[in-house]
């Protein structure tokens, strides 16, 4: 399984995902379309959104991969337009990384 993190992972969710065996990539900068392809979005399963400000890049790396299993792991609410295209909406105040990454890769 391998995953595109974009966003700063400071919960540690790539980590996380990284130790239960997921190879991990993080798209740079604003998460473009450019910077998710560089980030391998094309071959990826999973999307993790660490930033609620980078929304607009889920239907963007819907368009490039439609396969992508969105989770969004913010403290903050997801802007409506890109709600329903996650899969998972996660606070990290209530579930800890390795349990979201245990339940990812279950």
């Amino acid at each position: 399984m391998n995953a595109v993190v974009i966003g700063p992972d400071d919960e540690g969710l790539g980590d996380a995902l990284e130790a239960a065996g997921v190879d991990t990539t993080h798209a740079e900068g604003t998460a473009s379309r450019e910077q998710l392809l560089d980030a391998d979005a094309e071959t990826a399963e999973l999307l993790i959104v660490t930033d609620s400000t980078l929304a607009t890049s889920i239907p963007i790396a819907n368009e490039i991969n439609s396969q992508l299993r969105v989770v969004v792991y913010i403290h903050d609410s997801l802007p409506e337009f890109a709600r329903t295209s996650a899969e998972l909406i996660l606070d990290p105040e209530l579930m800890d990384p390795e349990t979201v990454a245990e339940e990812l890769t279950a």
